[in-house]
Parts: C-alpha cells; structure tokens; sequence
C-alpha cells in the first residue's frame, strides 16, 4: 500500500487508534514519560488475524494524534507477548540506568504455550534507557514464576506510601492475586481477590470522590469492566462495593489506565480494545476505543465510576452545529448540513409525553424507551436514569464504531458497526420531547 492511501481506507477509523496493517488487540504498557503518551498493543506484526503475539508501539503528543514506531518486544524462548503494563522506574529501584533518562520498564506475560518447546506461562520485564526507541529484555527473566493456568496481564503501578510496586494479575477463572516488589525483579503475593464473571486483564488505581484529596477510593477492574471500588492499605484490596459495570456496549474490552500520568495534570486516563469489529477488505483488523478520563462521583446510589472523553477532543473538532430549544412531535426530523462520517454529538433532552426518541445515526438507530428508561443500540440494551427529569447524551461516531455516554458517562455504550450512509436524524414517537443539540464536525487525526 502507498502512503499516499494510509488511513485513508474506507473503514479505517479516523480518531480512533488502528495499527498500520495486520491484528491489534489489547492495550498495553501505557505511560506517559516527557510529553509523550506511549501506547503498547497487542499486535501480530505477520498477519490479519490473531496470533505471533508482539508488542506493537505508537507514541503521541495528545493521545489522539499517533504515530506507530517500531516494534517493542518479540516473542522469544519463554513464549510470545502477552498483554502487560508499563511504568517510569523514577528511582531506578532495578538499576536499569545508564544515562540521562529515566528508565522506561515494561512487564508482561511470556506465553509459553504459544512456542516450542511449550513452557507454563511467566510475567518477564524489559526495559529502555532511551525514551522508549530501544527495548532490551531482563537477562534473567522471568521475574515472576508460573503459579496457575495460564496466569497473565500483568498491571503493575507504584505505591507511595509503601515505597513499593504492586502488580495485579490475573491467575485462573475469576481469580486476581496481588503481589509487590521493592525492584520489580522479586515478587511477594500479598492479596487474593475473586472479580465474578470477569476474567483476565486486571487493573488496580486510585481516585479522588468528587474530587476530593482528602477522600480517595481505590478501583479494581477486569478485562468486561466489571469492577469492585474499595480500599488499598499496600496489602490489601478490601471491596466496599456491589461489583460494577460502567460500559454495556458490544465492543469495549481490556481497558487499562495510563502510568505516570503528571500530578499537575492529575487525570486518570483510560483506553480499551473494542474487540470484535468488522474491517471488510482492509489491511488493519481491529481498532482501539477513545481515551476516557475517569472520576468517582458521588451519586443517591452510592460511589459511582464515571467515564468521559479526554477534552483532547477539541483538538479536532471542526465546524459546530448549534439547536437551542428545540421541540419534536412525533416525528423524525432529520438534522441539515451533517456531511461528515466523523461526529462528537451532545444532546440534553427534557423528557415530555414521548414513549420513545433517539436518534438515526448513519443509518443506525439508537431509541431510549422512557417506560423502562433504557437505551438501546446495535444489539446491546443498558438503563440510564434521568435526573431532574433530563437526560444528558454525548455521542462520538467514526467510520466504524459508536461510543455513548450518558449522564456526564455515569454508563458508556462503546459498538462497533459499518454504517449505511452518512446523515443523522432524531426522532420522538408517542408524543413529544423538548431539548438542546450541539454537533461537531469533526477532523481526521490522521
């Protein structure tokens, strides 16, 4: 292929993260080191389809403009490379150090049962001293031995108050253990955790309430997203929660929040894999959801995670469409003047005698029933409570996916879809709605 028609393809998705050709999947070693947002993948460098699993590697400025850099880490002797995470080693506890810059370290799954001869599955690490160009594997590796299954995904974060690392990792089922290190070489099992009907890809971190520093919760989650938010004493996770869920879309999967993200920034930042999506005919499979800030909020139900995209957003936003108290009667409506396949869509509607409204978004439909309170699009259903009688929608399209937020994204539909034609609609049936939309057009990152 040219590069004249790179990222041009028609179902290549324009802000939303691809590999130049081949398979992705999960994301992995997310960090951001010295204005530059790293983003590790899942990636079989050799084929369309999964398989010959390599860390792939593309770095960014704003986590929506990308450029894909050499591969990272090959499979080897100990088993190709399953998902992982990745941290600065600030204080240079595993004296990886050579030069002027901080060590970037990677720690991730050997797959042993993916070479011959097959060995158990093991977490190794591997390192670079120069901002990430340069990846050197740990002479010694594995740093943490085989303990079950095909125990893997390892997240590893820095905790302060301890002075030590702590991993999360997924061991068999729907069991996690956590361990800590004082070097990320030696590992101690310190905590055990069960997370029902989840499975793999763990994460752990911690958050303000309400933004509150003097009131902070910790999060564990899994690859579905379901989650426990609770407490962290660098021992144990203690749940305090019901186990949650904040997306009930059909393609959002393995989310991992980004390391050393600056204090002075202050945000948690997440990206997921909508896995699952349909390329026809492209020389990309699969593609990565919008970046997400995530918050804990105080809500009549209790601690709640929301999820919203990184205001990074407006680096691409193009020309704004403006519909200020609008009314719609049972009708559909169609909305003048969209022409691009790239939209970031907020809504808030003043529910009226309506049964049912939504929109038709190239083609695709997307109805909240008001009896049942429920949004329903390509296949997948999820309440959404209305407050003081409205609901508040945002809505980003690309060529191929739909992801909505809800409520300021107390819940999140992420979906993938090739769509029909371009336009969108809004309809009200039953009676009537009142409300605001605001639409932007928006530019390609590409």
């Amino acid at each position: 292929m040219s590069n004249d028609n790179l990222y041009k393809e028609k179902y290549r998705p324009q802000f939303h993260f691809t590999a130049k050709t081949n398979w992705l999947n999960d994301p992995n070693g997310l960090i951001y080191y010295k204005g530059e947002y790293h983003l590790f993948f899942q990636h079989n460098p050799d084929g369309i389809n999964w398989g010959n699993m390599t860390w792939g590697h593309a770095i960014s400025p704003d986590m929506i403009h990308w450029k894909q850099i050499d591969h990272a880490i090959y499979p080897d002797k100990l088993g190709t490379i399953f998902s992982g995470s990745g941290v600065v080693d600030w204080n240079n506890t595993a004296g990886f150090k050579t030069g002027d810059e901080d060590v970037l370290v990677c720690i991730y799954t050997s797959a042993g049962d993916c070479v011959e001869p097959k060995v158990p599955f093991t977490q190794s690490i591997a390192y670079s001293n120069d901002r990430g160009r340069t990846w050197q594997k740990y002479a010694r590796n594995p740093v943490l031995e085989h303990i079950v299954g095909s125990n893997r995904d390892p997240k590893v974060i820095w905790h302060k108050p301890t002075e030590k690392w702590i991993m999360a990792l997924f061991l068999d089922g729907n069991d996690y253990a956590l361990f800590s290190s004082p070097n990320l070489k030696e590992w101690t099992r310190i905590c055990d955790l069960c997370l029902p009907d989840t499975g793999e890809c763990p994460d752990i971190f911690e958050l303000t309430v309400d933004g509150d520093p003097n009131n902070k919760k910790w999060v564990f989650w899994g690859a579905n997203g379901n989650h426990y938010i609770g407490s962290f004493d660098g021992q144990t996770f203690t749940p305090e929660s019901n186990l949650m869920r904040p997306d009930f879309g059909a393609n959002f999967y393995a989310g991992q929040t980004w390391s050393d993200i600056p204090e002075s920034d202050g945000r948690r930042i997440q990206i997921a894999w909508m896995n699952g999506g349909k390329y026809p005919d492209m020389p990309f499979n699969q593609q990565m959801s919008f970046p997400c800030e995530i918050t804990l909020k105080t809500t009549s139900e209790g601690i709640r995670m929301f999820r919203q995209p990184i205001r990074e957003l407006a680096n691409i936003r193009q020309r704004r469409l403006e519909y200020y108290d609008q009314e719609l009667y049972n009708q559909e409506e169609m909305i003048p003047d969209i022409y691009s396949d790239l939209l970031d869509i907020h809504a808030e509607v003043k529910l009226g005698t309506a049964s049912d409204f939504g929109f038709v978004i190239r083609g695709e439909k997307i109805n909240y029933n008001v009896e049942n309170k429920e949004i329903s699009f390509l296949g997948k259903s999820a309440k959404l409570e209305p407050i003081d009688n409205k609901l508040k929608f945002q809505i980003l399209v690309d060529r191929t996916s739909i992801e909505l937020f809800g409520n300021d994204g107390i819940m999140s539909m992420s979906s993938c879809f090739l769509p029909e034609k371009n336009g969108i609609s809004a309809y009200a049936s039953g009676g009537g709605i009142s409300g605001n939309l605001v639409v932007y057009e928006l530019k390609s990152a590409w």
